[in-house]
């Protein structure tokens, strides 16, 4: 049975990535928004190149608050993750930790409750394994897992632009079968040429077979539909 229930991903105001924030407006931020919509609330920290990125001190003001329940982290610094996670376990101890590191899952696998990427999208099997890895202290089988992704990986996410990521993301989808074509629309642009082989190969290489999405939605179960949050 698939249990939905709603949360909300409060991201930043598109001032605050511009020109950043005053003191204490994230904290209020989370609070007004919690108050007014009853809503649970995943913080979601930014990247650390962004001027919207919390400091450790807003990220544990922020999920003391009682209507956060998780927190999304993307900061993509792992001198900051390494640094700060842990003690946002020890004084959070009650907080979900979701890493939103697509490409670097590896380094992150071994902290973290779950893991909120668009690759749960591409590769759910083997993302779920590298979880269940990362919870066991399991390095080797973690490692096995990152090696078996590598080519997926790189040719999804070691772009150029983390924008191209998505369009690279439903070319994957097209060669698992769940998309008949990665069209897209303005602002985003196609791939170079060739670069759906090279998606469609790596693909392959990680022995990720291809999926009948009408059967599945079909299913004795009643269920459809996808989520990229797997913990």
């Amino acid at each position: 049975m698939l249990v939905q229930k709603l949360v909300f991903s409060n991201y930043p105001s598109h001032g605050w990535l511009r020109f950043g924030y005053q003191n204490g407006a994230p904290q209020d931020r989370y609070r007004v928004v919690s108050e007014t919509s009853k809503l649970p609330l995943i913080l979601f920290q930014c990247p650390d190149n962004t001027k919207a990125t919390y400091s450790l001190q807003t990220m544990l003001d922020i999920s003391a608050q009682p209507g956060v329940f998780a927190m999304k982290n993307g900061v993509r610094n792992m001198r900051r993750w390494d640094v700060e996670i842990p003690i946002i376990h020890k004084q959070r101890p009650e907080l979900q930790i979701l890493t939103c590191h697509d490409e670097y899952l590896l380094h992150t696998a071994f902290d973290i409750d779950g893991f909120l990427v668009g690759y749960g999208n591409i590769a759910p099997e083997l993302l779920i394994q590298m979880i269940e890895a990362g919870k066991a202290k399991d390095y080797a089988r973690a490692r096995q897992l990152h090696d078996q992704l590598l080519p997926l990986t790189k040719a999804v996410y070691h772009r150029g632009s983390h924008m191209e990521g998505t369009v690279a993301l439903k070319h994957a989808l097209v060669a698992r079968g769940i998309l008949n074509h990665a069209t897209v629309r303005s602002p985003l642009m196609p791939l170079a040429e060739g670069a759906d082989k090279e998606i469609h190969a790596a693909v392959q290489f990680a022995d990720l077979p291809k999926i009948n999405v009408s059967k599945q939605s079909n299913g004795s179960n009643g269920t459809s539909g996808s989520t990229n949050a797997y913990h």
